[in-house]
């Protein structure tokens, strides 16, 4: 286990497909244990890259040019932040000796939502959403009709919510369609309908397999807003029958994925149980609470994880609340204010990620408050994320 310096020969490199937010708080954790690091996306100075030791930009769903960065660089570990790389490439990659992280297997499955759902649901027999799939408007409209609705139509890939909708009558199946195509990623003219489910709640269970053994953070409570995250907290308010259930199902889908590292399950709390949505084989965005709530973050598990060091304990230091800044439009040219009046709030901390555009709907930075209650928390959190302002120029 032991490594030189960065940029030395001794070096132990890891290479980061995907950079944005999450995958810059992987890489400043894992450089705090001297590791060096090389950030890959598809666009200049993406959050990530800022940080990084280096970086390259590439199409990552062109398998030769994905090949072509990894073979040069030779990374000790190649870790996937989004769903949208050529996983093909990464499969022959490790049987070529290449360390994927958790595994290729696990970033082909989880990578669309079908390969993860069938594993779930017809692999291990995992509660579920009832669900179809499919590849036109006319198998759309039979699947809503064998659901019935309002029923929830995603594409097979996408991330962050993106081309999810809730379709409520007949007369919307076109349009959800429409916009699961112009949501979706790699150009994949598929998608999975589900059923509508009547939660109590829905929540992201973070589970870490290390050489210690698979271990739990306590539950995350979250608000979403077409498929996206607006806040967070932690822990989420659970009976141990409801833990026991989470636990379980979370402990059975990684199992299955296997490999070292934490892994973001979504699951649904019922009326009649805890039920399986998603899963991320990678730190999690309503997870950045853990930033201020735990004595590791998501992202310092993930690197420890990985790295092959222990996990003995992950303590919950105190209850905590995330709430996101989102921006409303198109621009290269903006500011971000209101830090001052945001952090003026007690136990607030703010981390602005520094995307180089923003977009509608993109989360541009993020506000953490702690507290000796959830409620209270939740809303000085909301109050910070409202104190921060987008300038466009």
């Amino acid at each position: 286990m032991s490594y030189g310096s960065p940029l030395s020969s001794n070096a132990r490199k890891m290479m980061l497909l995907g950079s944005g937010e999450l995958g810059k708080e992987v890489i400043l954790e894992a450089q705090r244990l001297g590791v060096e690091t090389i950030a890959v996306d598809r666009y200049e100075n993406a959050p990530a890259m800022q940080v990084a030791h280096r970086s390259h930009v590439i199409d990552m769903l062109d398998a030769a040019a994905l090949r072509d960065v990894i073979v040069l660089e030779k990374p000790d570990l190649i870790v996937p932040e989004i769903e949208a790389i050529a996983t093909s490439a990464l499969v022959d990659l490790e049987k070529e000796g290449f360390n994927v992280i958790p595994t290729a297997r696990a970033a082909l499955l989880t990578m669309d939502r079908e390969g993860i759902r069938r594993l779930a649901a017809e692999t291990l027999g995992v509660p579920t959403a009832p669900y179809r799939f499919a590849d036109s408007l006319e198998e759309l409209q039979a699947a809503v009709s064998e659901l019935g609705t309002p029923c929830v139509i995603k594409p097979i890939m996408s991330s962050s919510g993106k081309g999810q909708s809730v379709c409520r009558s007949e007369a919307e199946i076109e349009s959800c369609w429409q916009y699961a195509m112009d949501g979706g990623r790699a150009k994949k003219q598929r998608v999975i309908v589900e059923g509508f489910i009547h939660f109590e709640s829905e929540i992201t269970l973070l589970t870490v397999r290390s050489v210690s053994g698979t271990s739990f953070c306590a539950p995350i409570g979250h608000v979403q807003k077409d498929g996206d995250y607006i806040e967070s907290w932690q822990p989420h308010a659970m009976s141990d029958k409801q833990i026991a259930e989470a636990e379980a199902i979370a402990h059975a889908v990684t199992d299955e994925l296997g490999g070292y590292g934490l892994y973001g399950v979504e699951l649904f709390l019922t009326k009649g149980g805890v039920l399986f949505s998603e899963v991320s084989p990678r730190p999690h965005d309503t997870g950045m609470v853990t930033m201020a709530t735990q004595d590791l973050s998501e992202f310092a598990l993930h690197a420890r994880a990985i790295l092959g060091f222990p996990i003995p304990t992950i303590r919950l230091l105190t209850p905590g609340a995330s709430h996101t800044l989102k921006a409303d439009r198109d621009s290269e040219s903006f500011r971000i204010g209101g830090i001052d009046q945001a952090l003026a709030l007690p136990n607030t901390q703010v981390r602005v990620f520094g995307k180089p555009v923003t977009k509608p709907g993109r989360r541009m930075a993020v506000a953490l408050s702690t507290s000796d209650s959830i409620e209270q928390a939740r809303d000085v959190a909301r109050q910070a994320a409202e104190s921060l302002t987008i300038e466009y120029n």
